[in-house]
């Protein structure tokens, strides 16, 4: 950041008083800028024992598979945010909504909230974002081909937990050490 949003006066790199992190302040209107993680916001349709996927139009991961998801609004509900995503990307309605897995990405500043949803017909098209979309069971996933890890690790873990069909929240951090990415599951709550 150069410039302040506030009356365009350079900003600079400093700790403000009373705070412990380096932030853009400017000098000019005193307005301190905050930069925080971005919300990604998505679901997890399910229709009868078939999941809803939508190959991305767009990148990153052109052409890769994944569940309808996306960065969350200003005045929006994580709720609103996925069942908007899931339109937008699927032209699906999804109803039943319940958060099931929060991933950190501190390595790139995203917080994932997947929510477990349900298609109440097999109804959808590709969005604007979206090459295809389709249902698929279990066998039938693209797994070589899904376009993010959490949004595999949602899909291995959902299958897991239908099999004993039990749904708990899922909340893991995903640390990127070096150059692998590796999934740290924290907490799986009731």
């Amino acid at each position: 950041m150069k410039f302040c949003s506030q009356c365009a006066a350079p900003v600079v790199a400093k700790v403000p008083l009373g705070d412990n992190r380096v932030r853009f302040v400017c000098e000019s209107c005193q307005t301190i800028h905050y930069q925080n993680p971005k919300l990604v916001v998505g679901c997890l349709p399910v229709w009868q024992d078939r999941i809803l996927l939508c190959k991305r139009a767009i990148e990153p991961r052109y052409g890769l598979w994944t569940l309808p998801a996306g960065f969350m609004e200003n005045h929006e509900t994580t709720e609103q945010a996925a069942m908007r995503e899931t339109w937008e990307e699927a032209e699906a309605k999804v109803v039943n909504l319940q958060l099931y897995t929060v991933f950190s990405l501190p390595h790139i500043s995203q917080v994932y909230f997947m929510f477990r949803a349900e298609l109440p017909e097999p109804k959808f098209a590709p969005g604007s974002e979206s090459l295809e979309v389709a249902l698929f069971s279990e066998a039938e996933i693209p797994w070589d081909n899904i376009a993010f890890p959490v949004i595999k690790q949602t899909l291995n873990q959902y299958f897991l937990d239908k099999v004993a069909n039990h749904f708990p929240v899922h909340v893991a951090n995903v640390i990127k050490p070096f150059k692998e990415q590796c999934i740290h599951s924290v907490l799986s709550l009731p």
